[in-house]
């Protein structure tokens, strides 16, 4: 399958893209630098994911696209990835690519039930300007007509991968604690042809 990543460049996205290209598939890396970036089998793109023309470019002939984009700084406002979504909803409407699968955060609409009070803490505080682009980011996929899926991971760490993941029911209220990326990575990449999950957002965790 061709696979674009956008948001290559950031922890999550260097996940997907290993394990995508581990997996056989054909995969286009969009990142805003591409001289700091190396990676071998792949094909990169360098652009703003905000910017239409560049986007169109990397979306053309994909069959699925993954987005991963991170602010750095999620304690300031912005609409860093809320943008970004619409650019790439509009790209791949205007290129026939209908599979799309993001990742957004824990807490966001009813995965707020599955939020610990660590996590909590964190959405109000650490994590308020990534909060309401997220929230904005997940609206615009939702209506975007697309074959769509959100996933809202737990508190993210860099560990081994743990092979499980389990995905959390906001009307159990059960907590979510902590996921490793590459457990993330795996889960995103089974969503480009799985349909259990289609046009859902989902909470998971390893734990």
């Amino acid at each position: 399958m061709k696979v674009l990543v956008i948001g290559a460049a950031g922890k999550t996205g260097r996940a997907v893209v290993e394990q995508a290209v581990a997996a056989g598939h054909q995969v286009t890396a969009f990142v805003h630098k591409a001289d700091e970036y190396e990676v071998s089998d792949v094909r990169v793109i360098e652009g703003d994911a905000t910017d239409g023309d560049a986007m169109d470019a990397a979306v053309l002939g994909q069959d699925a696209v993954i987005d991963t984009i991170g602010g750095k700084t999620p304690y300031k406002a912005t609409t860093l990835e809320s943008s970004a979504a619409k650019t790439i909803i509009a790209s791949m409407q205007r290129n026939g690519v209908r599979r799309l699968v993001v990742t957004s955060m824990i807490g966001e609409g009813d995965s707020e039930a599955n939020a610990t009070l660590y996590e909590r803490l964190l959405i109000s505080t650490f994590l308020r300007g990534a909060d309401k682009d997220k929230a904005a980011m997940e609206s615009a996929v939702e209506s975007s007509g697309l074959e769509w899926v959100i996933l809202r991971p737990a508190l993210l760490n860099d560990d081994p991968a743990k092979g499980n993941v389990r995905v959390f029911d906001a009307e159990t209220g059960e907590k979510a604690h902590k996921i490793t990326r590459a457990d993330l990575a795996a889960f995103m990449l089974a969503q480009l042809n799985g349909n259990e999950y289609l046009h859902q957002a989902v909470t998971i965790a390893n734990s």
